[in-house]
């Protein structure tokens, strides 16, 4: 059955019959083909036609080079292509260095003819996941919520994403910076190229520095190879800078001297690299009171915030709690679908919207994910399991509140629910299997 639709393929081999015939079964099955006898002709067709291209079918040996030295080439400049490598001869270590490289698959001529076709048609159906995947997670669309609060900040979003601007994403931890400015990347015209995301609080200054810049082999002990920097790897897309205000504030003139020139100079390097790149920070600190304590640089806070936006936390948005509880409840239910169908009783929502979520979105997703777990039948304001337990007046519960009778009740509850599987309860619970083993120890459990 042909396809109603043209994909297009390149098919790269020097052998002109092996290339005519893979060129007709394919032309058959409704794909649109493209040929190449060589490497150094089909480098020049990709350059020109990378946005058709849905496919590339190679030969190993080339006449002039390797296809699996050509893949891992490819894969580097063009990442949204999937490759997949033919050979006369099988070879496991071709293979195994192929998908290293970046190959999808590799095939053996003659005796995996009859695979082709398949093949080809599960790799554009699994492109065509992707892509739709990729869509549906990093859209405004999958932006939990109606508050006023909130429908400002996506409309702001929404607007500045068609633009090149700096963008500053100011929150509280959990509010959603990353998710927004995924968003902001994904409805801009480099949604076709990178989005990199770096915590500029989970690096030391000088590794950091290796992260961002890159550095030259040599520069500094550990370095024995020339390494690109993310803001090289994201030439052409976004780089999302979170916990900008936990940046050093040397680093922060480099990136400062970045921001005015669109160049740097990598660690242990002398010459300039330029890239082209959108920058999209974030922080929950307030800059202008870092300003004031000399921790961060006022000009640096100037290039970063031409654009700023808010992100309201949970207890400014009451009305979209209830929203994100379904959201989670339905999002877990798949993820673990050994679980009953549960539901969260009226009366247990009205506790979830007045509750002070320190944590935003993240600690209330972590909640429903616990409860969940936990639920038999329904979940109902008792069986809400918060980081901090809300007190209650009934005397008989005092206990409750002692930390360690909390600890102890709640892995004895995780370990009832894997039927004493330690390694799937330190899972659940987020801990070291050594760590849970110590805690059963102490509790006598």
């Amino acid at each position: 059955m042909k396809k109603e639709t043209k994909e297009t393929i390149l098919i790269i081999d020097d052998e002109d019959k092996i290339r005519t015939l893979l060129a007709k079964i394919l032309t058959l099955e409704g794909y649109e083909i493209i040929t190449s006898h060589d490497l150094k002709s089909a480098w020049k067709i990709i350059e020109k036609e990378s946005q058709h291209i849905g496919l590339i079918l190679c030969d190993v040996k080339l006449p002039d080079g390797s296809g699996v030295d050509f893949t891992q080439k490819i894969n580097a400049q063009f990442k949204n292509i999937p490759i997949i490598l033919l050979t006369a001869y099988g070879s496991i270590t071709d293979g195994v260095q192929a998908m290293k490289n970046g190959a999808v698959d590799y095939l053996v001529k003659g005796d995996d003819n009859e695979k082709i076709i398949p093949l080809v048609a599960k790799v554009f159906e699994n492109t065509q996941k992707n892509t739709n995947k990729k869509h549906h997670l990093f859209s405004f669309e999958e932006i939990i919520g109606v508050s006023e609060s909130i429908e400002n900040a996506k409309k702001k979003a929404q607007k500045v994403a068609k633009t090149d601007t700096n963008v500053l994403l100011l929150g509280e931890t959990g509010t959603g910076k990353e998710l927004f400015a995924q968003a902001i990347h994904q409805e801009s015209n480099r949604s076709e190229h990178t989005f990199l995301a770096i915590n500029c609080g989970a690096f030391s200054h000088h590794i950091l520095e290796s992260e961002l810049f890159g550095h030259k082999a040599g520069s500094f002990t550990g370095a024995v190879k020339d390494k690109k920097g993310l803001l090289e790897e994201a030439n052409e897309g976004t780089i999302f800078l979170d916990e900008i205000g936990e940046m050093n504030i040397e680093l922060q003139a480099k990136l400062l001297r970045f921001l005015e020139t669109r160049t740097f100079i990598k660690v242990g390097d002398t010459k300039n690299t330029q890239v082209n790149i959108r920058i999209i920070a974030a922080t929950h600190r307030n800059l202008l009171e870092e300003i004031e304590k000399n921790n961060f640089r006022q000009d640096l806070y100037y290039r970063l915030s031409v654009f700023t936006i808010s992100l309201p936390n949970l207890s400014q948005r009451k009305e979209d709690v209830s929203l994100l509880v379904e959201h989670f409840r339905t999002y877990f239910l798949k993820q673990m679908q050994h679980l009953e169908p549960v539901f969260f009783t009226q009366k247990a929502l009205d506790v979830l919207e007045n509750y002070h979520w320190k944590g935003n979105i993240r600690e209330l997703k972590n909640v429903v994910e616990r409860c969940l777990i936990l639920a038999e039948k329904e979940i109902t304001e008792n069986d809400l399991w918060f980081d901090k337990p809300i007190q209650k007046n009934n005397d008989n519960e005092k206990e409750i509140f002692e930390l360690k009778e909390i600890e102890k009740r709640h892995i004895k509850k995780i370990m009832d629910y894997t039927d004493q599987n330690k390694t799937e309860t330190a899972r659940l619970l987020g801990i070291g299997l050594t760590t849970l083993y110590r805690k059963i120890e102490e509790f006598k459990l």
